[in-house]
């Protein structure tokens, strides 16, 4: 145990070096909690807060691409993000938070439970070793399209959808809504890449933010309902964990027509590609693929990792350029944002 505690201390207090970053502020020494929870420990160091929160591998190159995103502007700049467990926090309330697929719950116990038997099915195979992209690609595709037949056949109503969010265990990171603000107020599209239900993430954003915003966008699985409010169908071709990308700008269905907003209030598919600056969020590595599609200039990667933190900040360091741990808010991201958009250093 005093091993792991003094390996991931020296791991995190060597890596980073605030003073390379004018986005961050300096943070005075204090204790805080280190959690691991799903490796079975309870990790507290006595380190200082920023290296404990934020961990950069590279500052020198991190510092050049925050110039350059910043002589670009604010008009060539766009802001895509995973969902669950990146803009939603890991832990809620000390239990792990509920995925905005996770949480459904459709009405009917047979058809909940059917859906709980694919994805002990599915869900092993989606990050097995030993099997190929073309492979898993189907598989995925197999599932997916399962899981949506069952809600379809299940009876899900948008009055299911509004319960279960209301009664989720999930909760967005301090900071999500500031963030969101901020973009608005520069007119910097944020693009919510997921592979579930754009519809219950819309809920989520209505019920935990209480406010919408124009430049965001979801990128994902749209459902169609009846005018009682009953699911028929799905729109736009299947978006999974594989594909969930900028190419998949083009499958998605049109976004915020529960919420107020039509096409033509932000950015149409074209213009967005155009934004070849990206600071892109995520919680996989795989999440780096969220770009693919778009022909980036420059991009900053943000990493949050949530759990396995030993065996995995290593991998994390080399794949992001920014990594969050201990469940951090989004305070850090925002001082970055109003770095790259300030006309002067």
């Amino acid at each position: 145990m005093m091993s792991h505690r003094l390996q991931l201390q020296s791991i995190i207090v060597n890596t980073l070096q605030p003073h390379h970053f004018p986005f961050l502020p300096r943070y005075t020494s204090k204790r805080v909690s280190f959690s691991s929870v799903c490796c079975g420990r309870d990790l507290q160091m006595e380190v200082d807060k920023v290296a404990s929160d934020l961990l950069v591998a590279d500052p020198a190159l991190l510092e050049k691409k925050i110039e350059a995103i910043r002589l670009g502007g604010p008009q060539k700049l766009q802001v895509i993000a995973d969902f669950d467990a990146t803009l939603t926090k890991f832990w809620v309330n000390g239990t792990r938070g509920l995925s905005s697929h996770g949480l459904l719950q459709q009405g009917n116990p047979e058809y909940d439970a059917k859906r709980q038997q694919l994805y002990e099915y599915y869900h092993p195979l989606e990050f097995s070793p030993t099997i190929g992209l073309e492979e898993k690609t189907k598989l995925m595709e197999e599932w997916w399209g399962k899981t949506h037949g069952l809600l379809v056949e299940g009876g899900l109503t948008y009055k299911s959808i509004r319960q279960s969010v209301a009664n989720a265990n999930i909760a967005f990171r301090e900071g999500v809504s500031e963030l969101f603000e901020f973009l608005e107020e520069r007119d910097i599209p944020v693009l919510i890449f997921s592979a579930g239900l754009a519809d219950i993430i819309e809920e989520v954003l209505r019920q935990k933010l209480q406010r919408s915003f124009k430049n965001v966008r979801i990128v994902s699985n749209r459902m169609v309902f009846d005018d009682d409010g009953h699911l028929v169908s799905f729109k736009g071709k299947l978006i999974h964990s594989l594909n969930k990308n900028e190419h998949a700008l083009d499958m998605a269905a049109p976004v915020h027509e529960r919420l107020g907003y039509k096409d033509g209030t932000i950015d149409d598919n074209a213009s967005i590609k155009k934004r070849t600056n990206v600071l892109l969020l995520g919680d996989h590595i795989g999440d780096l693929g969220m770009s693919d599609g778009l022909n980036y200039e420059t991009r900053i990667s943000m990493g949050f990792l949530n759990h396995n933190i030993e065996n995995s900040l290593s991998c994390y360091r080399e794949a992001f350029d920014v990594v969050f741990v201990n469940d951090a808010p989004m305070w850090e991201v925002i001082k970055l944002v109003s770095r790259v958009c300030s006309s002067g250093r």
